[in-house]
This record gives C-alpha cells, sequence and structure tokens, in this order.
C-alpha cells in the first residue's frame, strides 16, 4: 500500500460512506453516483469497494487527482472545470464536492444523508459568510437587541420565542438588519458555522433543531468548547494537508507567526472561510475578499504597523497595512519572499519562525436523525421534555 510523504495512506483518501451492511452500503453508492450523473461528475469519479477485507464502506475518490490540483492545490479546480460557483448554486457544490474527492485523509460519513447534509452545510456556511459584513471589535460586542440579550455568565442568548436562524442573520448580514454589528472575528466565523448548521437541520432533523434554539436561549457556546461540539478535525500535525488544499465552507485560522504584533488582542491570528475559487470571507471590508496571498501578506504587514495609542497601548494601524500590501504586491521577488515564510504549516504557539497555515480542516459534525453526534451541553431530554410541556399547557 503507497503512502504519500506525509504519511497518509494514498488509496484512503476522498469520501467514504459506511455501512452497517451490504445492503446499505450498496443504496448509497447508488444515491450518490446518481447525484454525482446529476452534476456532471461521475466521469471524473472512481469507486473503490474493499469487499475482500469486509470493512463496511464505499470509497469514492477524482481520478487524476494530480493533474487537477498539483501538490494539493484545490484553487484552480473552477477555472478547470469552467465553474461560476458565486452565480450557480449547483457549481457551488461541484466545486465542494470535487475538494472532497481530491482529500488525501478520508472525510467518512455514516450514510449519504449525513454527506449530502455536510454538502449542504458546507454550501450554506459559503451563502452566508459571503454575506457577512461587520465591524471589528475585541473588547466589545453589540447584538440587535429584539433577538439578543447580554449576561455576564452567560454571554449573548437568545431571547424566547425569536427564531434562531432570524437572529443570526440579523447579526452578521447588514442587508437583513441594516447594520453592521461588532464582533471578534473568532466569534463572527462561529455565528456563521452556527447559522448554516440551524438552515440544515430545520429541514433535516427538527428536533436537534429545536435544541440548537433552546441551546442559545440558554448559553453562549464559545472558543473551544463551540470547536470541539460542533467541529471534527480532517489532518492533523502528524499527518498535515498540502497548504494549500482547502474546500468551500472550510472554517480555518491563519496564525500570526510574529511574536510583537501577535500579543496585541484580536491580532493572534485570523479566523476566515474559504468560498472557493481561491477566494477568502473578508467580513471587514464590504465587498473585498483576500486570496491566499493577500490574505498571508496582511497577516505578514501587521508586524510592520504597530504604533502605541494614547493609553499606551500597542494597536494595529489597518491603513498601513492595506498599503504596504499594495507595495509589496508590486515587488514580485519581496512577495515570493514573504509567502514561502508564510504558506507553510504553523509551528507550535510557543515557536515564532513563521507558518500560518494549520496542518488540519474543520468539518461540521453529523446532524441527520438516527446517526447525529452534536451534543448540545445544556440540553437533555429532561429539559427539552419539561419545554415540550410548557409549550402545551401555554
Amino acid at each position: 500500500m503507497q503512502r504519500s510523504r506525509n504519511g497518509i495512506k494514498s488509496n484512503e483518501g476522498g469520501i467514504q460512506i459506511h455501512g452497517k451492511t451490504a445492503r446499505a452500503i450498496g443504496n448509497a453508492r447508488q444515491l450518490f453516483l446518481a447525484q454525482l450523473k446529476e452534476l456532471g461528475l461521475e466521469r471524473f469519479v472512481k469507486v473503490i469497494e474493499d469487499r475482500t477485507r469486509n470493512r463496511g464502506f464505499v470509497c469514492f475518490q477524482l481520478k487524476n487527482a494530480d493533474s487537477w490540483a498539483p501538490e494539493g492545490d484545490t484553487a484552480q479546480l473552477c477555472q478547470k472545470f469552467g465553474l461560476d460557483p458565486q452565480h450557480n448554486d449547483q457549481d457551488l457544490q461541484r466545486e465542494i464536492l470535487l475538494a472532497m474527492l481530491l482529500c488525501p485523509v478520508p472525510f467518512q460519513f455514516p450514510s449519504y444523508n449525513e454527506l449530502a447534509s455536510a454538502v449542504r452545510i458546507r454550501r450554506n456556511i459559503v451563502q452566508a459568510a459571503r454575506k457577512t459584513s461587520l465591524a471589528f471589535a475585541t473588547y466589545e460586542a453589540e447584538r440587535p437587541a429584539e433577538y439578543w440579550t447580554y449576561g455576564e455568565d452567560c454571554g449573548f442568548i437568545l431571547n424566547s420565542g425569536r427564531s434562531l436562524i432570524d437572529a443570526l442573520r440579523h447579526a452578521t448580514q447588514p442587508e437583513s438588519s441594516g447594520q453592521r454589528y461588532t464582533f471578534s472575528c473568532r466569534r463572527a466565523a462561529e455565528y456563521v458555522v452556527l447559522l448554516a448548521i440551524a438552515s440544515e437541520v430545520a429541514d433535516c432533523h427538527f428536533e436537534l433543531f429545536q435544541d440548537l434554539q433552546m441551546q442559545a436561549e440558554t448559553r453562549a457556546l464559545k472558543g473551544r468548547e463551540f470547536e470541539g461540539i460542533f467541529h471534527r478535525h480532517i489532518g492533523c500535525q502528524r499527518n498535515p494537508l498540502p497548504v494549500k488544499f482547502f474546500i468551500p465552507g472550510d472554517r480555518t485560522w491563519f496564525r500570526n507567526p510574529e511574536e510583537k504584533s501577535s500579543e496585541i488582542t484580536g491580532y493572534e491570528g485570523s479566523w476566515t472561510f474559504y468560498l472557493g475559487s481561491g477566494d477568502f470571507a473578508d467580513f471587514w471590508r464590504p465587498g473585498q475578499n483576500y486570496n491566499l496571498a493577500t490574505k498571508c501578506l496582511t497577516i505578514f504587514h501587521w508586524r510592520n504597523s504597530t504604533y502605541r495609542d494614547a493609553n499606551g497601548d500597542l494597536q494595529i494601524d489597518e491603513r498601513r497595512v492595506e498599503s504596504l500590501v499594495a507595495s509589496t504586491l508590486n515587488n514580485p521577488t519581496e512577495t515570493s519572499a514573504i509567502l514561502r515564510d508564510m504558506i507553510r504549516l504553523q509551528e507550535p504557539l510557543d515557536v515564532f519562525a513563521g507558518g500560518c497555515i494549520e496542518a488540519h480542516r474543520e468539518s461540521t459534525r453529523h446532524v441527520c436523525r438516527g446517526t447525529a453526534d452534536l451534543n448540545l451541553p445544556d440540553v437533555s431530554r429532561t429539559n427539552r421534555a419539561a419545554a415540550a410541556v410548557t409549550t402545551a399547557v401555554d
């Protein structure tokens, strides 16, 4: 069995759909092939069935992967397949599936339905991230008062009787609220993910949607806790993904690898989403996106744009950052030198020596009825039943 230079088994990447019986696996195979045929992708995909070892899954991979994404770089998939994902929803689904089929670490699903939901959630993330426009803040935050109430112990909680989906849209999308609210980049990314998941489970698993609603009315989930509840990692430090491998809908953290500027709150790094076609979301400049080069150059030039405010605290001059990025882009030699340092794997957090790309990518947890593994800490069968009784009495 061949292995890649990262130690990943080369014939086990792509998409795996598992099943408890041969019949279940066969049905999943048929359903996914039908979807691929409808999208015009079936002829590009190979099917691997390991019946001899009875491993209980069927695997799908893109044929001739190196020609479509040399060294794992997925930025040119749209150009090579003639896709327009920004204006065509099916093209966005095509790009998502093509990148997943190329992944050197397998995406494992317990059913075809979970795969279909995962693709729709990624689509929802991209569509929501495109509409998200916010004001950056690290020490303050605001939300539309008709939907959210702040508590010191619980964070912003959803007002009773308000729709979670509407509340998340109004907080992040000015086209819904008419206002740009203040967020940190990490919290903004969490709202986009939660909106994408809630929109999917409202259709496919309404009980889970009710649980999300109840959790939002009880306590905000943030940071490491949010990540553990809603995400799983694809790839790891020992078996990293290629540095230019991204799938539309990926939430990813670009680390600031320079010690001094990374001590400024909010500039330890940058959370964003891969939108596809080589673009990453920019929540702070309406109508603009980053590509991998401009994202890395922006983070690099934070170190060259520091100043002391009236209180003597170190801050970043964002206008200077933009000016320095533009200047660097006009110097191909300087650009190449900086990107060689930046577009590589992150070092351990106590090491400051270049490298801003995560070894892994994030994929949301399973959400379908019967296979969901998304467990909310403040929602139990007991308080779900109590809420149901209260609703019936009311």
